[in-house]
Protein backbone atom coordinates (compact mmCIF):
# COMPACT_ATOMS: atom_id res chain seq x y z
CA UNK A 1 0.00 0.00 0.00
CA UNK A 2 1.54 3.38 -0.67
CA UNK A 3 1.02 5.84 1.95
CA UNK A 4 1.63 9.60 1.70
CA UNK A 5 5.26 9.40 3.07
CA UNK A 6 6.72 7.59 0.05
CA UNK A 7 8.46 9.17 -2.03
CA UNK A 8 9.51 8.55 -6.04
CA UNK A 9 12.52 9.49 -7.13
CA UNK A 10 13.07 10.59 -11.12
CA UNK A 11 16.49 10.64 -12.77
CA UNK A 12 16.84 12.61 -15.70
CA UNK A 13 20.44 11.82 -17.95
CA UNK A 14 21.36 14.35 -19.96
CA UNK A 15 24.54 14.55 -21.90
CA UNK A 16 26.28 16.88 -19.64
CA UNK A 17 24.25 17.08 -16.80
CA UNK A 18 21.91 14.64 -14.89
CA UNK A 19 19.05 16.00 -12.29
CA UNK A 20 16.61 14.46 -10.13
CA UNK A 21 13.18 15.65 -8.83
CA UNK A 22 10.82 13.66 -6.70
CA UNK A 23 6.97 13.28 -6.29
CA UNK A 24 4.74 12.26 -3.19
CA UNK A 25 2.07 9.66 -3.29
CA UNK A 26 -0.20 12.16 -4.49
CA UNK A 27 1.60 13.68 -7.27
CA UNK A 28 2.79 16.70 -5.93
CA UNK A 29 6.56 17.93 -6.37
CA UNK A 30 8.77 17.73 -3.30
CA UNK A 31 10.72 20.08 -4.83
CA UNK A 32 11.56 22.78 -7.49
CA UNK A 33 15.04 23.81 -6.62
CA UNK A 34 17.17 21.98 -9.47
CA UNK A 35 19.46 19.44 -8.43
CA UNK A 36 21.86 18.06 -10.67
CA UNK A 37 25.36 16.68 -11.26
CA UNK A 38 27.78 16.32 -13.96
CA UNK A 39 26.50 13.01 -15.95
CA UNK A 40 30.52 11.81 -16.45
CA UNK A 41 30.02 10.00 -19.87
CA UNK A 42 33.22 10.11 -20.58
CA UNK A 43 34.43 8.10 -18.21
CA UNK A 44 31.64 5.58 -19.17
CA UNK A 45 28.97 3.96 -18.21
CA UNK A 46 29.64 2.66 -14.35
CA UNK A 47 30.70 6.71 -13.36
CA UNK A 48 27.38 7.36 -14.97
CA UNK A 49 25.84 5.07 -12.80
CA UNK A 50 27.81 6.41 -9.75
CA UNK A 51 26.64 9.95 -10.79
CA UNK A 52 23.04 9.16 -10.78
CA UNK A 53 23.15 7.36 -7.28
CA UNK A 54 24.83 10.12 -5.32
CA UNK A 55 22.73 12.82 -7.15
CA UNK A 56 19.54 11.26 -5.48
CA UNK A 57 21.60 10.53 -2.14
CA UNK A 58 22.27 14.33 -2.43
CA UNK A 59 18.88 15.23 -3.18
CA UNK A 60 17.42 13.18 -0.06
CA UNK A 61 20.09 14.67 2.22
CA UNK A 62 18.47 18.03 0.89
CA UNK A 63 14.98 17.23 1.76
CA UNK A 64 15.25 15.80 5.08
CA UNK A 65 14.57 12.19 3.79
CA UNK A 66 16.51 8.70 3.26
CA UNK A 67 16.69 5.59 1.00
CA UNK A 68 14.31 3.66 3.64
CA UNK A 69 11.05 6.61 2.45
CA UNK A 70 12.14 5.64 -1.74
CA UNK A 71 9.25 3.43 -2.75
CA UNK A 72 10.28 3.67 -6.41
CA UNK A 73 12.51 5.19 -9.06
CA UNK A 74 12.25 6.69 -13.13
CA UNK A 75 14.70 6.85 -15.51
CA UNK A 76 14.50 9.73 -18.06
CA UNK A 77 17.25 8.87 -20.81
CA UNK A 78 17.83 9.81 -24.35
CA UNK A 79 17.01 7.03 -27.18
CA UNK A 80 16.41 5.31 -29.20
CA UNK A 81 16.71 1.93 -27.63
CA UNK A 82 17.38 -1.39 -29.20
CA UNK A 83 14.96 -2.98 -26.21
CA UNK A 84 13.25 -1.60 -23.19
CA UNK A 85 16.50 -0.54 -20.52
CA UNK A 86 18.91 -0.92 -23.37
CA UNK A 87 20.37 1.98 -25.53
CA UNK A 88 21.00 1.88 -29.31
CA UNK A 89 23.33 4.41 -30.59
CA UNK A 90 22.99 7.65 -29.22
CA UNK A 91 23.64 10.63 -31.25
CA UNK A 92 24.90 12.66 -27.72
CA UNK A 93 26.64 9.77 -25.90
CA UNK A 94 30.03 8.55 -26.42
CA UNK A 95 29.70 4.86 -28.50
CA UNK A 96 30.77 3.00 -25.47
CA UNK A 97 27.21 3.05 -24.46
CA UNK A 98 25.85 1.88 -27.38
CA UNK A 99 24.20 -1.44 -26.78
CA UNK A 100 24.26 -0.51 -22.82
CA UNK A 101 21.93 -2.48 -20.64
CA UNK A 102 21.29 0.69 -17.96
CA UNK A 103 17.58 -0.69 -16.49
CA UNK A 104 19.79 -4.28 -15.33
CA UNK A 105 23.07 -1.72 -14.33
CA UNK A 106 20.99 1.25 -12.66
CA UNK A 107 18.81 -1.48 -10.85
CA UNK A 108 21.71 -2.79 -9.11
CA UNK A 109 23.19 -0.08 -8.09
CA UNK A 110 19.74 0.75 -6.13
CA UNK A 111 20.29 -2.32 -4.74
CA UNK A 112 23.10 -1.99 -3.55
CA UNK A 113 22.84 1.64 -1.86
CA UNK A 114 18.77 1.03 -0.97
CA UNK A 115 19.61 -2.30 0.83
CA UNK A 116 16.61 -3.84 -0.94
CA UNK A 117 15.09 -4.30 -4.55
CA UNK A 118 13.92 -0.85 -5.69
CA UNK A 119 11.51 -0.60 -8.69
CA UNK A 120 12.94 1.16 -11.80
CA UNK A 121 11.00 2.60 -14.62
CA UNK A 122 13.04 3.37 -17.47
CA UNK A 123 11.74 5.92 -20.89
CA UNK A 124 12.75 8.58 -23.03
CA UNK A 125 13.76 11.52 -21.56
CA UNK A 126 11.12 13.59 -23.59
CA UNK A 127 8.37 11.42 -23.49
CA UNK A 128 8.85 11.81 -19.59
CA UNK A 129 9.20 15.70 -19.65
CA UNK A 130 5.88 15.30 -21.33
CA UNK A 131 4.50 13.72 -18.46
CA UNK A 132 5.70 15.80 -16.10
CA UNK A 133 4.40 18.95 -18.03
CA UNK A 134 0.97 17.68 -18.83
CA UNK A 135 0.33 16.78 -15.34
CA UNK A 136 0.20 20.81 -14.63
CA UNK A 137 -0.74 22.32 -17.95
CA UNK A 138 -4.04 20.75 -19.05
CA UNK A 139 -5.37 21.49 -15.30
CA UNK A 140 -9.12 19.29 -15.18
CA UNK A 141 -8.99 19.21 -18.91
CA UNK A 142 -8.43 15.80 -21.35
CA UNK A 143 -6.71 17.90 -24.77
CA UNK A 144 -3.71 16.33 -25.73
CA UNK A 145 -0.07 18.23 -25.31
CA UNK A 146 3.17 18.01 -27.21
CA UNK A 147 6.34 18.70 -25.54
CA UNK A 148 9.36 19.80 -26.98
CA UNK A 149 12.62 20.47 -24.67
CA UNK A 150 15.67 21.99 -26.54
CA UNK A 151 18.91 21.76 -24.34
CA UNK A 152 21.61 19.50 -25.74
CA UNK A 153 19.23 17.90 -27.80
CA UNK A 154 15.43 17.61 -28.54
CA UNK A 155 13.29 16.24 -26.67
CA UNK A 156 10.29 15.67 -27.65
CA UNK A 157 6.74 13.71 -26.31
CA UNK A 158 3.03 13.27 -27.26
CA UNK A 159 0.79 12.86 -24.00
CA UNK A 160 -2.39 11.56 -24.42
CA UNK A 161 -5.70 12.04 -22.91
CA UNK A 162 -5.05 9.65 -20.33
CA UNK A 163 -1.74 11.35 -19.48
CA UNK A 164 0.25 8.94 -20.66
CA UNK A 165 3.13 9.57 -23.44
CA UNK A 166 2.89 7.80 -27.08
CA UNK A 167 6.10 5.90 -27.32
CA UNK A 168 5.42 3.11 -30.45
CA UNK A 169 5.84 -0.59 -30.79
CA UNK A 170 9.91 -0.36 -30.66
CA UNK A 171 10.08 2.64 -28.04
CA UNK A 172 11.04 4.73 -31.17
CA UNK A 173 7.92 6.89 -31.29
CA UNK A 174 8.49 10.58 -31.08
CA UNK A 175 11.80 10.33 -31.69
CA UNK A 176 11.25 13.74 -33.41
CA UNK A 177 14.29 15.43 -32.93
CA UNK A 178 15.75 13.46 -36.12
CA UNK A 179 13.09 14.40 -38.51
CA UNK A 180 14.38 17.10 -41.32
CA UNK A 181 14.26 20.54 -41.03
CA UNK A 182 12.65 22.60 -43.61
CA UNK A 183 16.03 24.01 -44.78
CA UNK A 184 14.16 25.76 -47.69
CA UNK A 185 12.84 28.06 -45.40
CA UNK A 186 15.43 28.45 -42.77
CA UNK A 187 18.00 29.29 -45.77
CA UNK A 188 20.45 26.36 -43.79
CA UNK A 189 22.53 23.75 -44.74
CA UNK A 190 22.41 20.26 -44.49
CA UNK A 191 25.19 19.53 -41.31
CA UNK A 192 25.55 15.75 -40.67
CA UNK A 193 23.84 14.81 -36.98
CA UNK A 194 25.35 12.66 -34.35
CA UNK A 195 23.08 10.20 -35.46
CA UNK A 196 24.59 9.91 -38.88
CA UNK A 197 22.03 11.26 -40.91
CA UNK A 198 22.32 13.88 -43.44
CA UNK A 199 19.09 15.36 -43.99
CA UNK A 200 19.47 18.07 -41.44
CA UNK A 201 17.90 16.97 -38.07
CA UNK A 202 15.66 19.35 -36.84
CA UNK A 203 18.06 18.88 -33.52
CA UNK A 204 21.13 20.77 -35.15
CA UNK A 205 18.61 23.82 -35.83
CA UNK A 206 17.19 24.06 -32.30
CA UNK A 207 19.69 22.82 -29.81
CA UNK A 208 23.06 23.14 -28.41
CA UNK A 209 24.13 20.78 -30.55
CA UNK A 210 23.95 22.62 -33.26
CA UNK A 211 24.77 25.86 -32.20
CA UNK A 212 28.63 25.74 -32.89
CA UNK A 213 27.69 25.15 -36.69
CA UNK A 214 24.87 27.78 -36.92
CA UNK A 215 27.81 29.72 -35.12
CA UNK A 216 30.74 29.28 -37.30
CA UNK A 217 28.47 30.26 -40.25
CA UNK A 218 27.55 33.63 -38.87
CA UNK A 219 30.56 34.45 -36.60
CA UNK A 220 32.62 36.09 -40.06
CA UNK A 221 30.17 38.43 -40.35
CA UNK A 222 30.98 39.90 -36.52
CA UNK A 223 34.81 39.84 -36.73
CA UNK A 224 34.69 42.40 -33.77
CA UNK A 225 32.81 39.88 -31.69
CA UNK A 226 34.60 38.84 -28.56
CA UNK A 227 33.95 35.28 -29.77
CA UNK A 228 35.66 35.86 -33.03
CA UNK A 229 38.93 36.05 -31.20
CA UNK A 230 38.44 33.16 -28.34
CA UNK A 231 40.20 30.22 -28.20
CA UNK A 232 37.87 28.74 -26.54
CA UNK A 233 36.57 25.15 -28.18
CA UNK A 234 33.27 25.66 -30.05
CA UNK A 235 31.32 23.96 -27.60
CA UNK A 236 32.69 26.22 -25.11
CA UNK A 237 31.63 29.16 -27.42
CA UNK A 238 28.18 27.85 -28.18
CA UNK A 239 27.88 27.13 -24.57
CA UNK A 240 28.46 30.84 -23.68
CA UNK A 241 25.61 32.43 -26.34
CA UNK A 242 22.89 31.48 -23.81
CA UNK A 243 24.52 33.58 -21.30
CA UNK A 244 25.16 36.75 -24.18
CA UNK A 245 21.68 36.75 -25.37
CA UNK A 246 20.54 37.58 -22.14
CA UNK A 247 22.54 41.03 -22.12
CA UNK A 248 21.00 41.65 -25.61
CA UNK A 249 24.28 40.56 -27.43
CA UNK A 250 23.17 41.04 -31.06
CA UNK A 251 25.35 37.70 -32.69
CA UNK A 252 23.88 35.69 -30.15
CA UNK A 253 20.28 37.30 -30.01
CA UNK A 254 20.03 36.51 -33.93
CA UNK A 255 21.11 33.22 -33.42
CA UNK A 256 18.16 32.03 -31.01
CA UNK A 257 15.91 34.21 -33.08
CA UNK A 258 16.81 31.23 -36.06
CA UNK A 259 16.36 28.49 -33.57
CA UNK A 260 13.13 29.92 -32.37
CA UNK A 261 11.80 29.71 -36.44
CA UNK A 262 13.10 26.33 -37.05
CA UNK A 263 11.34 25.14 -33.77
CA UNK A 264 8.39 26.91 -34.96
CA UNK A 265 8.34 25.14 -38.52
CA UNK A 266 8.73 21.98 -36.63
CA UNK A 267 5.55 22.76 -34.13
CA UNK A 268 3.55 23.37 -37.38
CA UNK A 269 4.82 20.05 -38.92
CA UNK A 270 4.19 18.13 -35.85
CA UNK A 271 1.02 20.02 -35.59
CA UNK A 272 -0.47 18.08 -38.81
CA UNK A 273 0.14 14.86 -37.51
CA UNK A 274 -0.65 14.88 -33.80
CA UNK A 275 -3.51 18.02 -33.41
CA UNK A 276 -2.68 18.66 -30.10
CA UNK A 277 -4.38 21.10 -28.11
CA UNK A 278 -1.37 22.46 -25.78
CA UNK A 279 2.06 22.91 -27.12
CA UNK A 280 5.20 23.23 -24.52
CA UNK A 281 8.48 24.71 -24.81
CA UNK A 282 10.67 23.52 -22.21
CA UNK A 283 14.51 22.88 -21.57
CA UNK A 284 16.84 25.35 -20.86
CA UNK A 285 15.60 28.43 -22.66
CA UNK A 286 12.93 28.10 -20.73
CA UNK A 287 14.50 28.25 -17.15
CA UNK A 288 13.57 31.42 -15.21
CA UNK A 289 17.00 30.82 -13.48
CA UNK A 290 19.14 31.64 -16.29
CA UNK A 291 16.87 33.06 -18.58
CA UNK A 292 15.18 36.88 -18.50
CA UNK A 293 11.60 36.97 -19.21
CA UNK A 294 11.87 39.09 -22.01
CA UNK A 295 14.43 36.67 -23.32
CA UNK A 296 11.17 33.56 -22.99
CA UNK A 297 8.52 35.87 -24.53
CA UNK A 298 10.93 36.58 -27.71
CA UNK A 299 11.61 33.52 -28.38
CA UNK A 300 7.89 31.40 -27.75
CA UNK A 301 6.40 34.94 -29.80
CA UNK A 302 8.73 33.20 -32.97
CA UNK A 303 8.02 30.27 -32.44
CA UNK A 304 3.81 31.15 -32.82
CA UNK A 305 4.34 33.43 -35.55
CA UNK A 306 6.56 31.14 -37.50
CA UNK A 307 4.13 28.24 -36.99
CA UNK A 308 0.54 29.22 -37.24
CA UNK A 309 0.42 30.16 -40.91
CA UNK A 310 1.81 26.49 -41.50
CA UNK A 311 -1.32 25.31 -39.82
CA UNK A 312 -4.58 24.71 -40.41
CA UNK A 313 -7.26 27.45 -39.61
CA UNK A 314 -9.51 25.78 -37.09
CA UNK A 315 -5.75 24.87 -35.30
CA UNK A 316 -4.26 28.81 -35.51
CA UNK A 317 -6.59 29.75 -32.55
CA UNK A 318 -7.05 26.44 -30.73
CA UNK A 319 -3.54 25.26 -30.37
CA UNK A 320 -1.80 27.40 -26.78
CA UNK A 321 1.96 27.64 -27.20
CA UNK A 322 3.49 28.01 -23.84
CA UNK A 323 6.42 27.92 -21.78
CA UNK A 324 6.99 24.69 -19.53
CA UNK A 325 6.66 25.12 -15.77
CA UNK A 326 9.30 22.76 -14.29
CA UNK A 327 12.01 24.21 -16.70
CA UNK A 328 15.07 21.90 -16.59
CA UNK A 329 13.54 19.73 -13.57
CA UNK A 330 10.21 18.37 -16.08
CA UNK A 331 12.42 15.51 -17.28
CA UNK A 332 13.46 14.42 -13.71
CA UNK A 333 9.72 14.94 -12.16
CA UNK A 334 7.99 13.18 -15.39
CA UNK A 335 10.23 10.34 -14.60
CA UNK A 336 8.91 10.31 -10.83
CA UNK A 337 5.32 10.37 -12.40
CA UNK A 338 5.95 7.72 -14.27
CA UNK A 339 7.23 5.51 -11.14
CA UNK A 340 4.16 6.62 -9.11
CA UNK A 341 1.54 5.70 -12.13
CA UNK A 342 3.50 2.77 -12.64
CA UNK A 343 3.09 1.52 -8.51
CA UNK A 344 -0.66 2.08 -8.41
CA UNK A 345 -1.34 -0.52 -11.76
Amino acid sequence: MITNQQVFIGTDCGATMSKVGGVWADGTTVSTKLHQRATNSHLGPQAVVGSWVDAVTEYLAQNRLGWTDVSSVGLAIPGPYLRYGVLGHSANLPAVFDGWDFYTAYSQALIEKAGRAVPLVVGNDGAFGGVGEAQRVRGETKGSVLMLAPGSGLGSAYIDADGLPLEGDTLAGMETAHMPAALHLLGAKPYQCGCGRTWGCVELYTTLAGLPYLLAEKLPAHPDHPLAHSTDSPKQKALALRGLAQKGDLLAVELFDFQARAMGLHVAALAMVLDPQFVVIGGGLMDPENTTESFRERYLRIVGETARPHMWPVQRDRITILPSTLGELSQAIGAALAALYRSRR
